[in-house]
């Protein structure tokens, strides 16, 4: 069992607050989801999520003009500075302020802070720097706003930035010294915060927006008065020039606030966002208004667009959405949304591509692994989801709620086709779904009873009754169709549900059972206890095969409102979710507290321990709390400090107070718990997946990078195996590029090995090898246009070694699943050409090749008529030799055939 898992991706959250931003090529969209940076592109319909993380939310980032350096800043002014290219981080540095904005100049050199009420200017780390210690050097500092800076945009040449405040201002600043004086100008005359300030593309005006919907246009130009003199001056005096409005302009929003604005000067193309969730867009500076369209009834927060001035990008925090939008074709790019309260559950799809979650919102979303999008969202539960399980062929899928339903759901045509219920409306909590996907089962917190219904029928077939306390989970082996249940009767029950008797002896476990989960193979179950104990029981014979104390490897952070230490604390000391991994040998476990472990069956030892969350925002992530923040009152964090925002919006608390559950925690008293509801190993073995207070997290084994001296020699190198590949030695050249693992040499030798060659290279194929081959065919015919080729290579190696990979099941999991995906894949676009094909199919099979004949000899008879145009060259000026010629050549092709028609001649 492989253990070096790394987190590799952040589903289930797309925007948490803060700016988005777009690449320079405009392909990539870098969003902060809490304490991580995600990147979504949007050509290639992937994302994945920095593995590194923030002490607290993400306030602003910003990527330079070469897409090198990217820089995110907390909500404490802690900065991090990261290689864009490789994702490792470069530097870390405190600000020691709250930072609202930060932007790199245009050359890349400096780059611009709000920090405040000051503007602070730093050079860029550059590799040609000497101090390498110290990589932050400052170069200046602004000081004129009277309040906190909202805005900065630098000019196109890199030589002036402006910056916009809460005092109702916009002030430019020069970077350089020597235009210092030209520079020193305020722009006064608005009545709310100015939202945003722009250079023109010929930066010969300045655009201003004010919170209450006034677009300022400010010209450098001089008094009328002063102009009829300078007509005569040979030389302009610059000291008599100044900024000023030169027109006025007004959104008339309807009570609705400026909440974002950004400009693209190369289309003079002015996007803003208002506080009702409405966006508009115009042309400056004539103030033309081109599209007014909404995302919602939620504020925008961060706008954004695009290099080419294409495609915009909105976020919105509060429902946690992210929008990219095509303005010209009115078209959607991307639109993506998180769970608006808390995950309860998830699931993988038999084959790994697909994780499914359920929220504490009633809803159920199919998250892609690969692209990190959601694929659709179900919304016909009316409360909380709190289990979702696949059938064994992935194309339906069952999900428990406490609306006092269980639903089937359709992944082909994504419809609700089955709603099961019971005779009295009680609310299901736990789920288990037949392997054959006949029988579903649920149990409930209000009933001591097992629900058993028929998928075919939709009819409640039995009630399982024994349990005296209630249902907590419910789980089905993969193999043999035994159904485990655990109850907080402090027992776990095995039954037969094909069986005739249901007749059981209940299993003994001294402890409330809170989790629960069966080995692939059906011979081991594992409940997880109150206690803080993972205790192992053979089905057969009942009895206990193993234990694991849990409670020393558990991590539990301290809370705010604690007055005990984290050491004697009680409250999660035990896991909630655990899953067994696919070939048996290791559990992952998970629950309301700080950490994710995953344990050794056999040994009985922990082998990693995983850190959810370093976000100290969150409640359980710090195992000692500062001491400087503790009062007689409490912890000066849990002070409602909203009252003393400026903003009115922002002082508005609709939380409900003592809300504890979901997404509404109450900012009176209440702060976000870290806590991991569900987890599970995917089917592929190379991965997991937690869901979490911060999202969904994906863990995985990354080995693609890893160099693998594989019986590596002297002899074995890239220019032998190209002269084993010329020699047509297949088979030694194509061990030799396994054994180097360089992916170009193993594509080439691939490629080269003739068609006929391929059963005999794969009889003879050592079976060491045929794992990674096996996962390279997988991976590489997803993208590959070579279908037939693939195909026989698969067919090949499977004739050869099945009954070696038959017996090996745990060893190639991943590399079957991957070749499922693939042949998948091919069948479901062969059956799309046929359908789409099938008329011109049998057209051109009925004509049995008179088609192209008929073809053949239309173009013998126009190479004729060629000839005798030559021939005829001394009768061009003769009307009558034409129109014979003309005849003639008409009649050819009908006297030849008389009776094809005119639509088999087309």
């Amino acid at each position: 069992m492989k253990s070096d898992f790394k987190f590799s991706n952040l589903l289930g959250t797309v925007y948490r607050q803060g700016n988005i931003v777009f690449s320079n090529d405009g392909k990539q969209l870098l969003s902060p989801v809490g304490n991580r940076v995600s990147v979504f592109d949007l050509i290639n319909n992937k994302s994945f999520t920095f593995e590194y993380e923030h002490r607290k939310n993400i306030a602003a980032i910003d990527l330079n003009r070469q897409g090198t350096l990217m820089l995110s800043i907390d909500d404490d002014g802690r900065a991090i500075l990261v290689n864009f290219k490789s994702r490792n981080v470069m530097h870390h540095f405190n600000f020691k302020e709250k930072c609202y904005q930060v932007k790199f100049s245009p050359d890349g050199k400096l780059f611009a802070l709000a920090t405040g009420r000051f503007l602070q200017i730093w050079k860029t780390p550059d590799v040609t720097q000497d101090r390498q210690f110290a990589p932050f050097v400052r170069y200046r500092v602004h000081a004129g706003h009277f309040q906190d800076i909202t805005s900065l945009t630098w000019s196109q040449d890199s030589r002036f930035i402006i910056s916009t405040s809460k005092d109702l201002t916009a002030k430019i600043w020069s970077v350089f010294s020597e235009e210092k004086d030209l520079a020193a100008t305020t722009f006064a005359g608005h009545r709310d915060y100015v939202m945003g300030a722009f250079f023109s593309k010929d930066q010969e005006k300045i655009y201003t927006v004010s919170k209450d919907g006034a677009v300022f246009i400010w010209e450098f130009t001089a008094k009328e008065t002063e102009e009829e003199e300078e007509d005569s001056d040979e030389e302009i005096d610059i000291s008599k020039y100044s900024w000023r409005i030169s027109q006025k302009h007004f959104f008339y929003a309807n009570q609705a606030k400026v909440k974002c604005v950004t400009f693209h000067p190369a289309s003079s193309l002015l996007v803003v966002g208002f506080t009702t969730g409405e966006f508009r867009l115009y042309e400056l500076p004539s103030f033309t208004l081109i599209q007014q369209l909404s995302m919602g009834q939620n504020p925008i927060n961060s706008v954004s667009i695009n290099e080419s001035g294409e495609w915009l990008a909105f976020g919105s925090s509060k429902l946690g959405q992210l929008l990219v939008y095509e303005w010209q074709s009115e078209s959607y790019i991307l639109k993506q949304q998180g769970h608006f309260d808390s995950t309860n559950s998830l699931t993988y799809s038999p084959d790994g591509s697909r994780v499914v979650t359920a929220a504490e919102d009633g809803k159920i979303k199919v998250w892609d692994v690969v692209s990190g999008f959601c694929l659709a969202t179900f919304e016909e539960h009316t409360s909380s989801v709190t289990q979702v399980q696949f059938a064994k062929k992935g194309q339906v899928l069952f999900s428990a709620s406490l609306d006092g339903t269980v639903r089937a759901w359709d992944l082909i045509r994504y419809r609700n086709f089955r709603v099961f219920t019971a005779a009295e409306r009680i609310q299901f909590n736990s789920l288990a779904v037949d392997p054959s996907g006949e029988v579903v089962c649920a149990g409930s917190v209000d009933s001591f009873d097992i629900h058993v219904w028929s998928v075919q029928t939709g009819q409640l077939l039995d009630t399982l009754a024994g349990h005296e306390g209630p249902i907590s989970c419910l789980a089905f082996s993969q193999e043999n169709s035994i159904l485990a249940s655990a109850s907080w009767d402090k027992t776990i029950r095995i039954w037969s549900i094909f069986g005739r008797s249901q007749q059981v002896e209940p299993i003994e476990v001294y402890s409330d059972v809170v989790a629960l989960t069966i080995r692939p193979d059906g011979k081991h179950v594992a409940v997880s206890t109150l206690r803080g104990q993972i205790t192992m029981f053979d089905i057969e014979s009942g009895q206990q095969i193993g234990n694991i104390d849990c409670r020393k490897d558990i991590i539990s952070g301290r809370h705010l409102e604690d007055r005990f230490t984290s050491k004697t604390s009680e409250r999660s000391k035990f896991f909630t979710t655990i899953h067994y991994s696919f070939d048996g040998m290791a559990i992952v476990a998970g629950g309301n507290n700080n950490s994710i472990c995953l344990y050794d069956i056999p040994n009985e030892v922990l082998l990693r321990r995983f850190m959810v969350s370093k976000n100290m925002t969150l409640n359980g992530t710090l195992e000692f709390l500062n001491s400087g923040k503790m009062t007689e009152a409490g912890s000066l964090d849990l002070i409602d400090t909203d009252g003393e925002n400026s903003d009115l919006e922002d002082r508005i608390d609709n939380s409900l107070p003592g809300s504890r559950r979901g997404g509404d925690l109450s900012t009176r008293r209440v702060r976000a718990e870290i806590r991991v509801t569900s987890v599970q190993f995917s089917p592929t073995a190379t991965a997991f997946a937690a869901a979490s207070t911060e999202g969904l997290l994906i863990y995985s084994v990354n080995d693609s990078l890893l160099f693998d001296p594989f019986d590596l020699d002297m002899d074995v190198t890239p220019e032998a195996t190209l002269e084993a590949l010329q020699e047509k030695e297949y088979l030694n050249a194509f061990v030799m590029a396994f054994r180097l693992n360089e992916q170009y040499l193993i594509n080439r030798i691939y490629e080269a090995i003739p068609v006929s060659e391929i059963a005999l290279v794969s009889n003879n194929l050592p079976v060491v090898y045929l794992n990674r081959i096996l996962l390279f065919i997988g991976g590489l015919a997803m993208e590959s246009q070579h279908l037939e080729f693939n195909l026989i290579w698969v067919k090949s190696l499977l004739s050869s070694h099945g009954s070696y990979i038959n017996a090996h099941k745990h060893t190639f999991s991943s590399a079957i699943r991957s070749l499922q995906r693939f042949i998948g894949r091919v069948a479901k676009d062969m059956v799309t050409i046929n359908t789409d094909n099938k008329y011109a199919y049998q057209f051109l099979t009925s004509t049995d090749g008179t088609v192209a004949q008929e073809i053949a000899e239309m173009d013998q008879q126009e190479d004729d008529a060629s000839v005798s145009e030559e021939d005829m060259g001394s009768a061009s000026d003769d009307e009558e030799g034409w129109e014979g010629f003309n005849e003639k050549s008409n009649k050819l092709p009908l006297e030849e055939d008389n009776e094809s028609s005119d639509e088999e001649l087309i």
